[in-house]
């Protein structure tokens, strides 16, 4: 696999760049933001730091998440929560904090390129690839054939791993999914919830279509589809 790692300081670079060419896989560095965005389209999976020179590394993740869908890891010193939940919003697939032990970050690597391939393997479809056709809950339809979700007739635009989660709840619109089946689903670790990523993109979900309803949260459990109009941001009879 081609890797683009993006690291400005070049000792971690070195030690990273000799990882993962131990691993079998081919490593481009990246100094600078504009050289990431040059080379990303070649990437089959990314690096990235956030302490970049000349651009904020999450403005990069952004505009990086709008030409490569290629598995992405933040690896990053900034450790503060704020941090964690926007660099996850932005579309990293997983985000580990300096300092780390190697072997996790290599293991962190096999994970997210194999949830990812699976779900590039599976007609784009990832998740909702065993769903049936749109569903519909108050003035909100999923689509998860065409991966899409409107909200009073106008397309709301989701990250991949928020519309996966949404698929997954559609799938069984009138079922509860508890927090461990999507997580392996989608994250490929049922274990995974330390890491608050599921929470981050439930929320995603919520404030981007503007219907806390539409996802319930089940005490306890998980999560199941709720009633957009009801407002109601957490199951009471759970």
């Amino acid at each position: 696999m081609h890797a683009l790692l993006v690291e400005d300081d070049d000792r971690m670079a070195r030690a990273l760049g000799t990882a993962l060419v131990q691993r079998g896989h081919t490593v481009r560095r990246a100094a600078r933001a504009l050289d990431a965005l040059r080379h990303v389209r070649e990437a089959e999976f990314v690096l990235l730091d956030l302490g970049l020179p000349d651009l904020d590394g999450l403005e990069l993740l952004r505009r990086l998440r709008t030409v490569c869908d290629a598995p992405l890891i933040v690896v990053t010193a900034r450790c503060e929560e704020r941090d964690i939940v926007q660099g996850l919003r932005a579309g990293a697939d997983d985000y580990v904090v300096k300092p780390f032990r190697m072997a996790e970050l290599m293991a962190r690597i096999d994970t997210v390129r194999r949830r990812t391939g699976a779900r590039a393997g599976a007609a784009g479809a990832g998740p909702a690839r065993d769903a049936g056709g749109p569903v519909r809950r108050g003035d909100v339809e999923v689509d998860p054939a065409g991966r899409t979700v409107t909200v009073a007739g106008t397309e709301v635009r989701l990250t991949r791993r928020e519309f996966d989660v949404l698929a997954i709840l559609a799938a069984r619109p009138d079922e509860a999914r508890s927090r461990e089946e999507i997580l392996d689903r989608i994250w490929g670790d049922a274990f995974l919830a330390a890491s608050r990523s599921l929470d981050v993109h439930v929320a995603g979900i919520r404030a981007k279509t503007g219907r806390p309803g539409l996802v319930r949260t089940v005490r306890g459990f998980g999560y199941r589809l709720g009633t957009p109009d009801a407002g109601e941001e957490r199951d009471r009879d759970s």
